[in-house]
Formats: C-alpha cells, structure tokens, sequence
C-alpha cells in the first residue's frame, strides 16, 4: 500500500462514509472549500465569524473533529452546500489537510506541505500550507483548496499550483540561504513581528513532520521547530540544510528520526487566540 494512501492519526476521517464522495481531486476541492471558512475571509465573505468559532474551530487537530463540528451545524451529507454560518471556520491547514484526507479515502495518495504563497500578497511568501498528491500521470502536484472555486483571483489552477507561486519550506530555506531570497519577505503578511529566517527554519521541520504522518497546526513547536527567534549551532544549521536538500525517502526518513527533529509526545502550542499551551499527540 502506497503510504500516501494511509490515514494518520490527524487525517483519518473515522466513520465517514465515502461511498458518495467523487474520486476525482477537482470535485474534491471545490466539496472542501465550501465547508470551511477561513478565519481571515470573514470580511469577503460578508460573514461576521462568531468570536468563540474564530478561537476554537481552528484548534481542531483531527478531521474527526472538524467534521463533528460540521455535522452539528448541518447534519447533512459533505457535498451538500453550506452556507457561511453552517462551515467550519479554520485555516489554511484545516483546508489542506481535509483534502488531503478525502484524496486518501477515495484512492488518490496525498500528502500536507508548509510553505509560503506568494499569491496573497505582492512581493511577499505568506506562511501556508496546502496538498500535495499524486496525479493520474504519476506526478506530484500542489492543489490549494482555499483559492479554489474562484474565490480569489489566482493566475493559475489552483489543481496545479506551479512551483515557484507556493514555494515549499525547503526550497524556501535554500533560497534564503544562499541569498537568493530576502528572509524579510517570508512570513506571516498580517503579523509583521512574524518573519524571517527562524520561521523558515521552523517549516523546514514542520513540513518534514507533516510528510511523515504528523500533520501540525501552524503554530506547534518543538526541537528545531521553536517557536521563538534564536541562533542555531554550525550542527543544527547543517542539519538543517540536509533536511532542505533532502528529496530522497530514505534519507529524510534517517533525518526524521534524529531527536532535534522528530515529534515528541508533548509539544508545545502557541494559538493566536488561546495562548502557550502543551499538547500531548496520539502514539503512531
């Protein structure tokens, strides 16, 4: 079995049944972008979000639970519509990562990845994450579920995101690295406090976590992932820089297994609404 097909402990679905849901990944984004609403797309929706789901909602790590919530709010089937007051109220990684959920529970090999768009703001690479999975060709695309549907205007299929509009984490770091890319312009658009080279850094190890079955919320830290700004060592600089030029499987395997940067069991989570908590994660 493709490893991309397996549920993780955050993607799994629990009893959700399938059988109604299409199998082709375009009918799949546009089901997912109409039950989530973006924590920051209150204003273009015309959608005042309630204060409680702006804070809670995007605390769900597991499907199950965004889809417990959904189901509260509308006990109807997944690809039924769903007005603004009846959607999950999330993130970036909410979206990516209940495509990637269904991809994987209707036969297509998916996979999370962080990184940064450059299509939401100009001249900036916007903290985000989207889906990476395998096309039919036997390609790996991007597919970004939250500018799908022609809610925001994106030159390009949001099916097949090109490569140099979401830069993944890795190439991110090597581009900064090599001073190819000012670390300045990588970060999160609406904090300005949020940027530089340490949030790139950070994911570089939260992406490699996501590829390896922990699927983080944006604002997790541990080892490598601190979530604060500081120095790194030669040694933890050079590690890395293997994991940013790391495209080999067994390779990144070997790296995530060293303990700077493999998950814990209790990590450390600063929400942007509810503070420094610590949060233990499902055994795999």
């Amino acid at each position: 079995m493709d490893n991309h097909l397996k549920q993780t402990p955050y993607s799994d679905p629990g009893d959700l049944g399938t059988g109604g849901l299409p199998r082709d990944p375009r009918s799949l984004t546009r089901i997912v972008r109409g039950l989530i609403v973006h924590r920051m797309e209150g204003e273009r929706l015309g959608y005042d979000i309630p204060e409680e789901r702006l804070h809670h909602d995007g605390e769900s790590r597991y499907v199950r639970e965004i889809l417990r919530i959904l189901r509260e709010r509308k006990d109807a089937p997944l690809t039924e519509h769903r007005s603004c007051d009846q959607r999950f109220v999330g993130t970036c990684r909410d979206f990516s990562l209940l495509l990637c959920a269904l991809l994987r529970a209707t036969g297509t090999p998916a996979r999370l990845r962080a990184g940064y768009g450059t299509y939401f703001a100009e001249g900036f690479h916007d903290d985000h994450w989207v889906t990476e999975y395998r096309a039919a060709d036997g390609s790996w695309r991007l597919a970004d579920a939250q500018v799908a549907a022609g809610l925001y205007d994106v030159p390009f299929d949001p099916l097949d995101v090109p490569r140099d509009r979401f830069v993944v984490a890795g190439q991110a770091w090597r581009a900064c690295r090599a001073g190819e890319a000012d670390p300045g312009t990588f970060g999160v658009w609406a904090e300005p406090g949020l940027r530089g080279l340490w949030l790139v850094r950070r994911n570089v190890v939260l992406d490699l976590a996501a590829r390896h079955g922990t699927e983080p919320l944006p604002w997790d830290g541990w080892g490598l992932a601190t979530l604060a700004d500081g120095p790194l060592t030669g040694d933890e600089q050079a590690l890395i820089d293997a994991v940013a030029a790391t495209d080999d499987p067994a390779g990144l395997d070997r790296l995530h297994r060293d303990p700077r940067l493999a998950v814990p069991r209790e990590i450390m989570s600063l929400s942007p609404f509810l503070g420094l908590r610590k949060v233990t994660l499902p055994r795999r």
